[in-house]
C-alpha cells in the first residue's frame, strides 16, 4: 500500500517527465535499428522510472543465473556507448530533479530515488528490474517482520 502511494506521488515529483525522457531515448535508439539493444534496456528502465517504489535494479546475470551478451564484455562496451549517446543527459535530468526535490525537504525520499536512477542511467545495459521481495531472496536478505520489531 505504501509503495502504491509513493508511486502515485512519484509521478508528480519528476517521475512522469523522466519516464518520457527514457521513452524518447528508447525510441531514438530503436529508430536507428543498430540501437535496438539499448532500446530494450531503455524501455525496461522507462517502466521502472514510472513506478520505482517496490522495485529495484540488479545485474541480469544475478537474476537469471547465467551470463549473456548484456552482462558480459559486450555489455560493458554497450554501456560505454550508451553513456556517450544518452546516459549522461538522462542522468543529468535525474540529478537536476533530485536537487530540486531535496531543497523541499519533503521531497528527499523522491530525490534519493532520482539519484539511484541517475546512477542507473549511466550504466543500464545488463540490468534487470525485479521486485524488492525478489531482490531480497536473490541477495539472501531477510526482512524483520513488523510484529517482531
Amino acid at each position: 500500500m505504501l509503495n502504491a502511494l509513493l508511486n502515485v506521488l512519484w509521478i508528480f515529483t519528476g517521475g512522469l517527465w523522466m519516464t518520457i525522457a527514457w521513452l524518447v531515448a528508447a525510441v531514438l535508439m530503436a529508430i536507428t535499428i543498430i540501437g535496438l539493444p539499448w532500446a530494450r534496456a531503455a524501455f525496461n528502465i522507462a517502466a521502472y522510472t514510472l513506478l520505482p517504489f517496490g522495485y529495484t535494479a540488479l545485474p541480469r546475470d544475478l537474476v537469471s543465473g547465467r551470463t549473456d551478451f548484456g552482462s558480459g564484455s559486450l555489455g560493458f562496451v554497450g554501456n560505454i556507448i550508451w553513456l556517450v549517446l544518452a546516459g549522461w543527459w538522462l542522468a543529468l535530468g535525474h540529478l537536476i530533479t533530485a536537487v530540486a526535490l531535496a531543497l523541499t525537504i519533503i521531497g528527499i525520499p523522491f530525490a534519493w530515488a532520482h539519484l539511484k536512477l541517475a546512477a542507473l542511467s549511466l550504466w543500464p545495459v545488463g540490468k534487470a528490474i525485479v521486485t524488492t521481495d525478489e531482490a531480497d531472496v536473490l541477495l539472501g536478505r531477510t526482512r524483520r517482520s513488523a510484529a517482531g520489531a
